[in-house]
């Protein structure tokens, strides 16, 4: 019997809502290709992102497109080769882990070459908002031993001391999403090492990082939309001391562990992070948590209703995914 390939789209509430550099939302929308194979199924979640040119309908025709190569048994490996990095290649990608996993036995990690996963601490997220109303979710957030702190540009010095004042025993990421600029960088580089921050995720636009290269990094700084793939390392030299891997922009868990790898040994830290999505979308990149430097997989704390069974956090300590769920 042919393999089949199936699709759906489904939408979760975020609790209260999500707010970046780029705007505010209230709910996500993500798709998941689901792969059958006899009575084993195969699942793969994504999160199309319209920074990356992405739509629902535009990643959905994309998976539908390989219905037939599903059919004909195409591999993880073909795959790569005949689809480009993004959240389409993610969700099939995923979907032919999962399905390998359960027609082998086998755990997911342990056909993809890695250690087996444990508990994690993960970052959790403090939308964009003015300096009193982060340091009061920094306050409310304060027991949670990382925190990844959403700026804008304009007055991100003032929010910054707010959040540490608000939390000050907890690790703090700083994530600009692209919004600093050549005239304030600096002074916002300033800010978070006078803060005490760990890392900071993409102060520049992608089209605008060259001028890292050419700035002292105080705090080390993370590439997250300048990198997709392993394609784009060569372009990182000098300019960042660590990337951000997400299953959505390399186009799945088989090109996040070969980019894991490639990062590593050119020096560079490595942080596992994720679009705003479900447990489902979590649970491959999870496995990618055991070694890395920073865990941002905080998407399902986030929501109001997640998928069951769910990843088990207990506070910020995220439990590796059950068969149930993934892999």
């Amino acid at each position: 019997m042919a393999r089949r390939l199936t699709l759906a789209v489904e939408r979760f509430p975020i609790a209260g809502a999500f707010t970046i550099s780029r705007g505010s939302r209230t709910e996500i929308a993500v798709v998941v290709a689901t792969i059958t194979d006899g009575d084993r199924i195969g699942r793969g979640e994504c999160v199309p992102y319209p920074r990356y040119g992405e739509s629902v309908e535009s990643v959905s025709a994309l998976i539908e497109g390989q219905a037939e190569a599903i059919a004909s048994g195409i591999d993880r490996d073909a795959l790569m080769a005949r689809m480009k990095a993004g959240a389409a290649r993610n969700a099939l990608d995923c979907a032919l882990f999962d399905l390998e996993a359960k027609l082998q036995g086998r755990p997911a990690w342990a056909i993809a070459g890695l250690p087996a996963p444990r508990p994690a601490i993960t970052a959790y997220t403090l939308s964009l908002g003015t300096p009193e109303s982060m340091g009061e979710a920094a306050r409310t957030a304060a027991h949670r031993p990382l925190l990844k702190v959403k700026l804008g540009g304009d007055g991100d010095p003032e929010r910054i001391a707010a959040v540490r004042e608000g939390a000050p025993e907890s690790r703090l990421i700083i994530d600009a999403n692209e919004a600093w600029r050549p005239e304030n960088v600096e002074a916002n580089l300033a800010a978070c090492l006078k803060a005490g921050v760990a890392l900071i995720e993409q102060p520049l636009p992608a089209d605008a990082d060259s001028l890292l290269a050419e700035i002292a990094h105080p705090v080390p700084v993370c590439a997250d939309e300048s990198l997709h793939d392993r394609a784009g390392l060569d372009a990182l030299a000098g300019r960042y001391d660590a990337i951000n891997i997400k299953l959505d922009k390399t186009g799945g868990l088989t090109e996040a562990v070969l980019l894991a790898r490639e990062a590593r040994a050119r020096g560079l830290s490595v942080m596992v992070g994720c679009m705003l999505g479900t447990s489902l979308g979590m649970a491959p990149a999870a496995l990618l948590a055991e070694g890395a430097d920073f865990v941002d997989l905080d998407g399902p704390l986030l929501l109001a209703r997640d998928r069951d069974p769910p990843l088990r956090y207990e506070g910020s300590l995220m439990h590796p995914p059950t068969p149930e769920l993934w892999g």
